[in-house]
């Protein structure tokens, strides 16, 4: 199985001041034809975002856009008219189909938040938008594996409109986790904290690799708190 990485200190980055920002994929000013997206994956942004401060009212059409907390809160407004505050742990799901406009904020005048904002392809244009959230189930809490993405919405997942799963990995020294990946996939793997070895390719935070070999891979942290983001693609 082939493995291709993208490092974290490869990726694009934006400082303005009150958004310290990493492109996984070209975005905005940073454009590299080489890291357009995987499959139908387009965007994933690693934001810090300075206390008080965050995104204006701004439009989105035809994207699956959904956002990780990693730290910190964030306050989302939008033009379907939800107002909601998302903590760690919990991700945000908007399918901005045939036009949404919405904001984003860090309603802490003291401490910054971190998240991952990841735009996805969806399966056709013109859907109608909506917007949903996904909460860990707390009889799962411990899971190493946890399924929070998906067309179908197994598993208490959140669903989208695009034939991809999506799953959080979040493990201890000692612990590890398979998954396989079937004829005519791909799969992304996305770190956010600790490192890790997968296949015998060690990898850590902001790091990324990907495949589209049909196969298994086995993922076991190094040390520590690991915390990551696995893509499995038509």
């Amino acid at each position: 199985m082939k493995l291709t990485l993208r490092k974290s200190r490869e990726r694009g980055h934006a400082d303005h001041g009150w958004l310290n920002s990493f492109h996984t994929f070209s975005f905005a000013d940073y454009h590299d034809p080489r890291h357009m997206g995987f499959r139908s994956l387009r965007v994933i942004n690693e934001d810090w975002i300075a206390p008080g401060k965050g995104f204006g009212t701004h439009p989105h059409r035809d994207m699956e856009i959904f956002t990780v907390m990693v730290e910190g809160t964030l306050e989302h407004k939008d033009s379907l008219g939800n107002g909601r505050q998302i903590a760690p742990g919990q991700i945000q799901v908007m399918c901005a189909g045939t036009g949404v406009t919405h904001s984003e904020f860090n309603p802490s005048q003291t401490e910054p938040c971190h998240l991952l904002q990841i735009w996805i392809h969806p399966e056709r244009r013109g859907l109608t938008p909506s917007y949903t959230e996904w909460r860990p189930d707390p009889a799962k809490a411990d899971a190493e594996k946890t399924l929070i993405i998906s067309r179908d919405g197994r598993e208490g997942s959140a669903t989208m409109h695009q034939d991809a799963d999506v799953w959080r990995l979040r493990m201890l020294a000692g612990e590890s986790v398979t998954h396989e990946i079937t004829a005519g996939r791909g799969a992304w793997l996305q770190i956010i904290e600790g490192t890790l070895d997968v296949n015998g390719t060690g990898i850590g935070a902001g790091d990324a690799l990907c495949t589209e070999d049909a196969g298994t891979l086995v993922i076991t942290p190094r040390a520590g708190k690991t915390d990551a983001l696995l893509f499995d693609l038509a």
